[in-house]
């Protein structure tokens, strides 16, 4: 399964070969295949430093550390993204009625928000670590 809406068009599009030279496999399971790394196996989850994370697969911005919380899903867990840099869409696999988040950018399957998490926005946006780069604001 393509990892966004095939009739979308992004401004970065990449043939299925291309990235697979540029993902690692469990990048490519997630962002391009809509997978998800297992519980608790990203160390970005004790990442607490200011900064920015970025989409794994073309570098756009999408979340400000500010953003972040520890939600115990062990997941990176945001409650806002950086606006205009992610997309969302209805996902209905397994059973389940979801919303899938990917980025605006390049459509990379990115995780899921939910609507259980702190204010201001009350929302979770669960974040598969694998499909995030940090980068540090400089001190």
């Amino acid at each position: 399964m393509a990892a966004h809406d095939e009739r979308r068009r992004y401004p970065v599009e990449k043939s299925d070969e291309e990235w697979r030279r540029q993902l690692s496999p469990e990048q490519y399971h997630v962002l391009r295949e809509h997978g998800t790394e297992r519980a608790g196996t990203s160390p970005l989850n004790h990442e607490h430093r200011k900064g920015i994370f970025r989409c794994a697969g073309c570098g756009q911005p999408l979340f400000d550390s500010a953003a972040k919380f520890e939600s115990g899903s062990g997941w990176p867990s945001f409650f806002q993204p950086i606006e205009g840099a992610i997309g969302t869409s209805e996902d209905l696999s397994f059973s389940m009625r979801r919303t899938e988040v990917h980025c605006s950018r390049c459509g990379g399957h990115l995780g899921h928000v939910f609507p259980d998490g702190p204010q201001p926005t009350g929302l979770r946006y669960c974040i598969n670590g694998v499909a995030l780069d940090f980068e540090p604001h400089e001190r």
